[in-house]
């Protein structure tokens, strides 16, 4: 877990900065809103204990917040995410377990066991997020769409990375 740390680090400050100036001023047709951070919470080493995997997840959540205006949203959003996270790997993990030394990457695993990874913690992550926002459930439906359009988008920005940033 040491020897990931300032990578996590770096990681960690990048996909914030990244996110903070770059996507949170994209919005496609009012609907798609991209959310690449949780790409942190998705790639940390398997043996990530579970309380710093939820302390992890709201300081990032926090941080987003924090330059976003959005007190508690992302926050939220995140650590529901990271609390799904051990119970999504188990319910993923290959019969003799998790190879020592891998991480959560198509690289490792390939593009169906990560595809499914990342889509169900993405979509979780969405949901709560848009349907904090909006705190009611007048138009569910349109919330709905936002929540699954903004998932699809972010799921497809977290496949290409994995592609074209985390190669190896």
């Amino acid at each position: 877990m040491i020897e990931v740390l300032p990578r996590n680090i770096m990681r960690f400050i990048t996909l914030v900065i990244f996110q903070v100036f770059i996507l949170n001023n994209i919005q496609f047709l009012g609907y798609i809103n991209p959310y690449i951070y949780v790409l942190f919470i998705l790639l940390l080493p398997f043996e990530t204990p579970k309380w710093f995997l939820l302390v992890a997840a709201f300081t990032l959540g926090i941080a987003i917040d924090l330059f976003s205006h959005t007190p508690g949203l992302h926050s939220s959003a995140t650590v529901f995410m990271a609390f799904l996270r051990p119970f999504v790997l188990s319910h993923f993990a290959p019969r003799d377990g998790y190879e020592p030394g891998t991480f959560p990457r198509i690289h490792y695993y390939g593009f169906s066991w990560f595809f499914k990874y990342a889509s169900i913690l993405i979509v979780s992550h969405h949901l709560i997020l848009f349907f904090m926002e909006v705190f009611h459930f007048h138009n569910p439906f349109f919330t709905l769409w936002r929540a699954l359009l903004s998932s699809g988008f972010s799921i497809l920005l977290v496949v290409l990375s994995q592609y074209f940033i985390y190669r190896r």
